[in-house]
């Protein structure tokens, strides 16, 4: 069915549209502040097809890479912004658990018990591995003075620190999705861990 005529869309389904078409132009602000404007409801759509959260983390960012690439390919005529949106994320869910139910365990990780005791997790045995510095950087961006920090940094250094370090992408990896020089984009990355930290260095005013 076609899209509502856009002059009948809402303020944010306009203000979308103009991100997209941006955004397919190659607009680094536009593309941050499409992920601001919309991450949070598309990450929703995701954990509601997928509710491993950390799975649903690297879905959401598939969503991104894919509408950085394929911007040019929404049609006003065919569908609100937020609607293409939503089917890219759904589509990405879907496929995410296709994969899933692919992956076959080879290697079972317990042994059966002797003589009616119950079976031994070879796993138990082993240190658990402490948080990686994906995990580690999750844990401190809930805290409210890591986001205030965060906060205070440029568009481009929010979306380094984003790709980089929340997203896990190298540095080549994020020059690559930024089309920027990648001495530019450690550039960014350094200049922001520097002013991280300086700000958390510094008693915080309430906010």
């Amino acid at each position: 069915m076609p899209a509502a005529p856009a002059d009948t869309w809402s303020r944010r389904s306009t203000e979308l549209a103009g991100l997209l078409s941006r955004v397919a132009l190659g607009d680094r602000q536009a593309f941050a502040a499409l992920y601001r404007e919309t991450g949070a409801h598309l990450f929703g759509v995701v954990l509601r097809i997928n509710p491993d959260r950390a799975q649903a983390e690297d879905v959401l960012q598939d969503v991104f890479i894919n509408v950085w690439k394929a911007a040019s390919g929404f049609d006003a005529a065919l569908s609100q912004p937020m609607t293409w949106l939503t089917s890219v994320a759904r589509n990405r869910a879907i496929d995410s658990l296709r994969r899933r139910k692919s992956e076959v365990a080879t290697v079972s990780t317990h042994r059966p018990g002797q003589d009616g005791e119950p079976d031994e997790d070879l796993l138990a045995a082993l240190p658990s591995d402490e948080a990686g510095p994906l995990q580690q950087l999750e844990a401190a961006a809930q805290a409210r003075d890591i986001a205030h920090c965060l906060q205070q940094l440029s568009a481009e250094q929010q979306q380094c620190m984003a790709l980089a370090f929340y997203q896990g992408l190298s540095h080549a990896e994020v020059a690559d999705h930024l089309a920027q020089p990648l001495g530019t984009v450690k550039s960014w990355v350094r200049r922001a861990l520097m002013a991280l930290k300086d700000c958390l260095g510094r008693p915080l005013a309430k906010h």
